[in-house]
């Protein structure tokens, strides 16, 4: 992703890079490997995963060696993402070998080169930690020199041999014992907590099952047709059917694996992760303990079955998760997050209100944290079961009451939900007419409309988003925008505009007993598209009024997938602007906001410390000195402490500046609009 702009020389003594060398070579003596094999169930379980993909997914790719090589090249990545097991001529050697396999493989429905790599990979991956283990138990760190680590390694080279890696894993344990000293563990001593750690990982990878390779090799191949098709295994589907539920015991977050990775995939709203805001999308969690004193065991390298397994657990109980915020674009010191576990239910994903004073006027407040619907109550048509259109119709009728002079929807963090309930909440704000395109993979379209003529709220509209609002958040943000109904706030939306499937792979038919369990597969089967044609998938919603969190915008969004649908047009939909805000609106709106907010102090102390937290985050080397190291680590801690956002927000002195600045332009728009009637009114006479 980005190009290596500065050229690293470190000078070592000779003595000194010798014996990390022979730590190297005492690392990779041959030891009694155990070779990982394809089971029965997964080599049949494969014939059904390339049928399904070839036969429904979206995206229709040709089945050739450039596919083999983007399976490989993901592969290889996923597995060195920081290119720190593999040397450069032994990534060419399986290049080499595997480069135009794969693809054959694929139309058999066969993984045996995708196991034969993993098995080369454990082997690596087993002599680096026996090296880390070996290291640490005697380094001795000189933390005053002027040495750097490249944090981001995507686009850098693989070492060229062994001694390169060597020196690179030095480093990389270097700032391992940084990252430490300053994560607040101070349990054991540092050495002692690096060692055990390397310990377990070890013991991880020599317990490695056909599983774990099946599931890594499948991975690449799946993702290569979009980033969101993925294939769960029978017990991965479990986790996955409890996680959809909404109601289980834990702490209200999905998890996905990324390379050695457990990563926060989805906050879920109602959830203790939601309600706490101290975990957020993109966090990598390093360890999980129990309780409040406990140890915290590492599970990098850990199963994700497994790490859910420790995480999730009694209501009423304690679990510690030792995380890198994804805030801190990738750097350290790890972080230790204090959950209590609750029981998620759909109740607490409510949307809520508030009225923010602003220049003399009401502003009423939304805040839709998904776009729910309790789909069973609305099947046995109860009458009262929950609903996100139902629930804002409430609060709107609840602010008309209160004569507020604007309302602002806050979608802010909003990963998407049902499709229905975005299309039912855009029809309060409108007539009626088209709300979203849907495209199929058999080129088929369908447009979803609000059919109810009722429009619950008349009056001036923003929506606040950033980058973290997905899918169905983007589909109501886009028909506001589409229809000139409201003003859109904040940053550019994440970009999901794909629709997915889960299928089940089964055999037609089976002779004799239960059929076997082969597990699921996700599946994209479907594109979104705007009423205006074009698609909100890759590109998201551009805001009207740019308004920018403290979300690391350069590591989330599906821009930063490599294998993502491209942007696209259908036909537009015939629909009617509402023209309640114009162009014109628009940049008077644009000329107010940057007028006020350029003599508002506390937003411009919140722009000055985002400009230094993105400096930060953008140097992609990071030195190895203590003194330094641990000046940027304070600046981060200061930054976050006063801006992330709390969902309580009476606990932040400095609240909700970015919520208080869409205030400022609703109100702005409230009088502007109210200016407008009154022109119109005093021409109407003459114009008869």
């Amino acid at each position: 992703m980005y190009r290596k702009s500065l050229l690293f020389i470190v000078v070592l003594m000779g003595s000194t890079l010798s014996a990390y060398a022979k730590n190297a070579e005492k690392s990779s003596q041959p030891e009694a490997v155990v070779r990982l094999v394809p089971t029965s169930l997964q080599e049949e379980a494969g014939k059904y995963i390339t049928q399904s993909l070839r036969q429904n997914h979206y995206r229709k790719i040709s089945v050739n060696d450039s596919l083999s090589q983007q399976i490989l090249n993901r592969y290889i990545d996923n597995l060195d993402a920081t290119k720190s097991y593999f040397v450069a001529s032994e990534v060419e050697s399986l290049r080499k070998i595997y480069g135009t396999r794969l693809d054959d493989e694929f139309l058999e429905g066969k993984s045996t080169s995708g196991f034969a790599i993993y098995n080369f990979f454990l082997k690596r991956a087993k002599e680096k930690m026996r090296f880390m283990k070996a290291t640490v138990d005697t380094v001795q760190f000189n933390f005053a020199t002027q040495e750097l680590l490249d944090l981001d390694r995507k686009s850098d080279p693989w070492p060229a041999d062994r001694h390169q890696l060597a020196d690179l894993w030095r480093k990389e344990l270097k700032y391992q014992w940084l990252n430490l000293k300053y994560s607040g563990e101070q349990k054991r001593t540092i050495r002692e907590s690096l060692a055990k750690s390397f310990t377990n990982r070890l013991n991880l990878l020599n317990r490695q099952k056909s599983d774990d390779a099946f599931q890594a090799y499948t991975y690449a191949l799946t993702t290569s047709f979009d980033p969101h098709t993925s294939y769960f295994s029978p017990a991965e589907f479990q986790n996955f059917q409890i996680d959809m539920s909404r109601s289980l015991e834990g702490i209200g977050a999905k998890l996905q694996t990324e390379g050695e990775f457990t990563v926060v995939n989805e906050i879920i709203p109602g959830g203790p992760a939601f309600k706490s805001s101290l975990l957020k999308k993109g966090d990598k969690i390093m360890g999980v303990g129990q309780g409040k004193t406990t140890e915290i065991v590492d599970v990098s390298g850990l199963r994700i079955n497994d790490v859910v397994k420790l995480i999730r657990g009694k209501k009423g109980t304690i679990v510690r998760l030792k995380i890198y915020p994804a805030s801190q674009g990738g750097r350290g010191p790890a972080k230790i997050v204090q959950l209590q576990r609750e029981k998620i239910d759909l109740e607490e994903q409510a949307a809520k209100k508030s009225i923010i004073q602003q220049n003399g006027q009401k502003i009423g407040v939304i805040t839709i944290p998904s776009f729910y619907l309790d789909f069973e109550g609305q099947q046995r048509n109860t009458g009262n079961y929950t609903s996100t259109s139902r629930d804002v119709t409430r609060i709107l009728n609840e602010l008309n009451a209160d004569h507020v002079d604007g309302v602002v929807i806050d979608l802010r963090d909003d990963g998407g939900g049902s499709l229905d309930e975005a299309v039912n909440v855009t029809g309060l704000f409108i007539s009626s007419g088209p709300v979203v395109q849907i495209s199929d993979a058999a080129g088929g379209k369908m447009v979803l409309r609000d059919e109810d003529r009722q429009v619950q709220y008349s009056g001036p509209l923003a929506v606040l988003v950033n980058r973290y609002s997905a899918s169905a958040s983007e589909i109501f943000a886009a028909a506001i925008q589409d229809f000139g109904r409201g003003v859109i706030m904040g940053e550019r939306t994440f970009g999901k505009g794909t629709v997915q499937s889960i299928v089940k792979l089964d055999r037609p038919f089976s002779f004799f007993g239960k059929k076997p369990e082969f597990g699921q597969l996700k599946l994209t089967i479907a594109k979104f598209y705007r009423i205006s044609g074009g698609s909100t998938q890759h590109k998201g919603v551009i805001p009207d009024i740019f308004m920018p969190s403290m979300i690391d915008t350069s590591a989330v969004g599906e821009d930063t997938y490599t294998s993502s649908l491209p942007w696209s047009t259908l036909s537009r939909s015939f629909y009617r602007p509402t023209g309640e805000v114009t162009q014109e609106d628009i940049a008077l709106l644009r000329q107010k906001q940057q007028e006020r907010s350029s003599k508002n102090r506390q937003y411009q102390a919140y722009l000055a410390d985002l400009n230094t937290l993105n400096q930060i985050r953008k140097k992609k080397v990071v030195l190895l000195q203590d003194s330094t190291f641990k000046s940027e680590i304070e600046t981060i801690k200061k930054i976050e402490g006063l801006w992330v956002h709390d969902q309580d927000s009476t606990k932040n002195i400095n609240k909700d500046v970015l919520l208080y600045q869409s205030a400022a332009v609703v109100s702005y728009l409230a009088e502007l609009k109210t200016v407008q009637r009154q022109t119109v009114t005093r021409l109407s006479p003459s114009l008869n």
